[in-house]
């Protein structure tokens, strides 16, 4: 099958086709998935947050994007880099080998996309292949489907153009840590062209043992058979091997009365045994999109997506807080290992039609959806000798020091092994009216007929579950003038009770109803001038159907909510010309308002920062010379729903320089926390806190013909 996506991309390129031009799809928005000013941060469209071609100040809903070029220009290497600039979100620790968010209070290791297809695997994202990075906020199940209660992150990849170039970029780090990148494209003809994206990463940090490497490889090809069809062909290799790494436990600086905090002294310590902590990670995804006009006023898109993807990890981590015994500081370790193989068969068709009755537009949307999931999960837990004799136990207290010697794992124990199969059929409609050149309506509806398999392979036990759902969405758009749109929006969306891995299914879940958000939005999105944007909104999130432990001991039932509510400031884009700017502001506040399986009524959610304050500019002196500066402001926030473990406020400072030696050529440097702040950026839970970086120097030298 691997082979198979190799061999169909040299052909889809090598086609002779006859027809039309591919220049002409590119003016048409038709080889970049997202329009807007190329070379800046502003991008002024969108197809994903509507399926359409939809002006972002039309949507409903507040989306961020964060486009190549401020990529470049912060020197971003990950999606925790991203979300740093996008008011509302905050990355997770992932347990030091996945990508891991939080939207508008919502954890989720699930909702991603790509290319707006379901990209839900456990892994790091790469950025070498991506156009942008949008981010929408907010349950979006009438467009993605389930999940994404809190938003989702759709990444968008570059496709074949119409003119020939090689780019290409070195990066390296004073961690030894490097990377090599490169971006070649090539027009057969006037109807067919091709692209590679490549990279090589060498991972390291301050981190003690951490390190590792990344390849990333994605050919793609587009032809164009006739003025109005078009096929694109995309197969994108990912190899990913890296120490895993949880960070640092929490303690109490003083009595037992004290909170505890994240351990201040330790931030380059690793609690974990190179022998043991690494993840292994191939993917192999194939899509092919096939885009049809059969008149100026009805197209049609159909995509389909194939990924096979295998990974493997262990991790020997901190169990629990530092506590004393005897005089020594010490805390517990546990360990085990994890095998996880998926296949994902995605097919999406899209229906648009253009009418108009008077005064009165429509976009009308039509589209249907199917995919299958198949998954593969075992787990063993590592035991430790007993001190005391006797079996061999899941815990083992070790001594806190620097460097952390770990205790030996010396068994590893098998605790489940389980098949699941995930097979959505889903439908939905969507209008957006337009009612003279000031009033906009977009109502959607999605049914999802949502099926469950799962086969425990270690007792035998197979369960299964039907959910048949309703996803609506309605938005108003007011615009009193054409630059100014004021909106009102509300979404739904749902989630199975099985987890949003579907990993397993027992008795309990297989009789839940789903997880359901609901979110209430109002904003404002302004065009400034054609190159700069504001936009605010104003939500409130509310989770439902959460469980919570039943009036009799050992029953579950779905009366647990928590909510989460804020205000979101964005401004982003060209301030005058050479000026650029990413700027957000986020005030919000969660918590839970009944008592669920996790905590009690009144709990905070965690990683949820009151305050966050990002600024990003540039500003080019001249054709040769430019400088940029950033801020990023975090208050308090707690590293678990427990609300025991405080990660305290910080600020980041940034600094880059930018010179144009040559023709195509241009260096840059960036320092990172310029002012060498002692943070922490994230958490898993109150014993896995992954300490900030201190003061970093990158260099990276970008070059194009």
């Amino acid at each position: 099958m691997k082979r198979s996506f190799l061999l169909a991309g040299a052909v889809l390129v090598a086609y002779p086709a006859q027809a039309a031009d591919l220049a002409e799809w590119a003016d048409q928005g038709e080889v970049i998935i997202v329009t807007g000013e190329r070379g800046g941060y502003r991008i002024g469209q969108t197809t994903t947050a509507t399926r359409t071609p939809t002006d972002l100040r039309n949507v409903p809903q507040a989306v961020s994007i964060v486009s190549e070029k401020q990529m470049q220009d912060q020197a971003m290497r990950s999606l925790a880099d991203v979300l740093r600039n996008v008011p509302g979100a905050v990355i997770a620790q992932g347990e030091g080998h996945r990508d891991q968010i939080v939207l508008r209070g919502n954890n989720s290791t699930a909702d991603f996309f790509l290319d707006g297809l379901r990209d839900d695997v456990q892994y790091y994202r790469g950025l070498y292949n991506l156009d942008r990075i949008e981010i929408l906020k907010g349950p979006n199940a009438m467009i993605f489907g389930r999940g994404g209660g809190g938003g989702v992150i759709n990444r968008v990849t570059k496709r074949p153009l119409a003119n020939d170039f090689a780019r290409g970029s070195l990066v390296a780090g004073q961690h030894r840590d490097w990377s090599a990148e490169t971006d070649v494209n090539h027009s057969f003809s006037p109807f067919a062209a091709g692209r590679l994206n490549a990279v090589y990463e060498r991972f390291d940090s301050f981190r003690d043992e951490f390190k590792g490497s990344r390849i990333g490889v994605n050919p793609t090809g587009a032809l164009s058979f006739s003025n109005n069809t078009r096929i694109d062909l995309s197969y994108e290799f990912n190899r990913d091997d890296r120490v895993v790494d949880r960070g640092v436990p929490s303690g109490r600086p003083g009595s037992v009365a004290d909170p505890a905090t994240p351990l201040t002294d330790f931030r380059r310590t690793f609690f974990g045994d190179p022998r043991v902590n690494d993840t292994n990670f191939e993917g192999h995804v194939g899509k092919l999109t096939l885009s049809h006009r059969f008149s100026e006023q009805l197209s049609l898109t159909s995509r389909l997506l194939y990924g096979n993807y295998d990974k493997r990890y262990r991790n020997l981590f901190p169990a629990s807080a530092v506590t004393v015994v005897d005089g020594v500081r010490g805390f517990g370790v546990e360990a085990y290992e994890d095998g996880f193989r998926r296949d994902n068969l995605i097919s999406q068709t899209d229906l648009v039609l253009n009418a108009r009755t008077g005064a009165v537009s429509h976009v009308l949307l039509a589209g249907f959806e199917y995919s299958d999931q198949n998954s593969r999960n075992d787990r063993s837990n590592g035991l430790f000798a007993n001190p005391d004799g006797g079996a061999n136990v899941l815990r083992r207290r070790a001594v806190l020091d620097d460097p952390f010697t770990a205790p030996s794992v010396v068994e590893w124990r098998l605790l489940r092994d389980n098949k699941t199969d995930v097979k959505v059929a889903a439908a939905y409609l969507q209008d957006q009216i337009s009612i003279g050149r000031h009033l906009d309506l977009v109502a959607g509806i999605r049914f999802d007929r949502f099926v469950l398999g799962a086969h425990n392979l270690v007792s035998g036990l197979r369960l299964s579950r039907t959910d048949e759902l309703w996803s609506p969405r309605l938005g108003i758009v007011a615009k009193p003038t054409d630059a100014l749109s004021l909106y009102g929006s509300y979404s739904r969306s749902f989630l199975p009770q099985s987890g949003e891995q579907f990993n397993s299914l027992d008795l309990t879940s297989a009789a839940l109803e789903p997880e359901r958000f609901d979110n209430y939005e109002l904003g404002a999105k302004w065009d400034i001038r054609r190159t700069l944007s504001f936009t605010a909104a104003v939500y409130q999130l509310d989770r439902t159907n959460t469980r919570a432990p039943g009036a009799t001991p050992g029953t579950t039932v779905l009366t647990g909510e928590q909510r989460s509510r804020g205000i979101e400031l964005e401004l982003t884009g060209e301030i005058r010309p050479h000026w650029q700017v990413s700027a957000g502001y986020a005030l919000q506040e969660g918590e839970i308002t009944k008592t669920t399986s996790a905590g009690p009524k009144g709990r905070a959610l965690p990683l949820f920062p009151r305050h966050q304050i990002s600024l990003w500019t540039r500003y080019d002196f001249t054709s040769t010379l430019g400088a940029g500066a950033g801020l990023y402001r975090q208050s308090k926030s707690y590293a678990s729903i427990s609300n025991s473990v405080e990660l305290p406020a910080f600020t980041r400072v940034d600094l880059a320089g930018y010179v144009r030696l040559t023709r195509g050529i241009e260096a840059q440097i960036h320092v990172e926390n310029l002012l060498g702040e002692d943070y922490f950026a994230s958490a898993h839970n109150d014993n896995n806190i992954m300490p900030g970086a201190p003061r970093t120097v990158k260099a990276a030298l970008r070059f194009g013909l």
